[in-house]
């Protein structure tokens, strides 16, 4: 028999963090080209949704001064980081502000996916996708996305946020469904 809380009892939203920080999320960069140049935020919760049709989904705060313009260009790109881009994630998990988003690409050499979307350089994996819905959750939007390109570099680890730090996974010498 399991045990569950009763039923509308309060969950003390700093120990639902703790406890939902046991577990290891994927660190991305989300881009887009919006209306006023290309646009990026670190984007923590990111999911497969479902195989047929390739669908993911992210989660984004409300209070994203970023998201807005991305939410209007239809599509967008998640850029799966590697290992080594701490530098990265810090330079994309700024908010300076809707009219910020050059300074996140100032200097950065980045290509366009096939919808146009920026792909940063050394990442792990990205996935181009086509936005098909957002909806509102609790304090965060939910998008869902249909994966229309992809690429990976499976040489390159990816980094993880666990327990409150960056992390990085050591990489398998098993191939893609291989178990030992």
């Amino acid at each position: 028999m399991s045990w569950a809380p009763p039923v509308g009892a309060f969950v003390e939203p700093q120990l639902f963090r703790h406890i939902l920080g046991h577990v290891p999320s994927p660190v991305t960069v989300v881009t887009a080209a919006t209306a006023a140049g290309p646009a990026g935020l670190v984007v923590g919760s990111f999911v497969s949704v479902s195989l047929e049709p390739p669908l993911v989904g992210i989660f984004i705060d409300e209070k994203s001064v970023s998201w807005p313009p991305m939410s209007e260009a239809g599509s967008f790109t998640v850029n799966i980081l590697a290992h080594d881009q701490q530098e990265l994630c810090a330079r994309f998990a700024k908010s300076g502000g809707p009219g910020d988003t050059a300074s996140k690409f100032a200097g950065l050499t980045w290509w366009e996916s096939p919808h146009g979307n920026p792909v940063l350089p050394g990442t792990t994996a990205w996935l181009d996708c086509l936005v098909r819905q957002v909806q509102r959750l609790g304090d965060h939007f939910f998008a869902v996305a249909e994966v229309v390109g992809l690429g990976v570099d499976a040489a390159r680890p990816p980094l993880v946020f666990h327990r409150g730090a960056l992390h990085t996974v050591a990489p398998s010498s098993e191939g893609p469904g291989e178990r030992g």
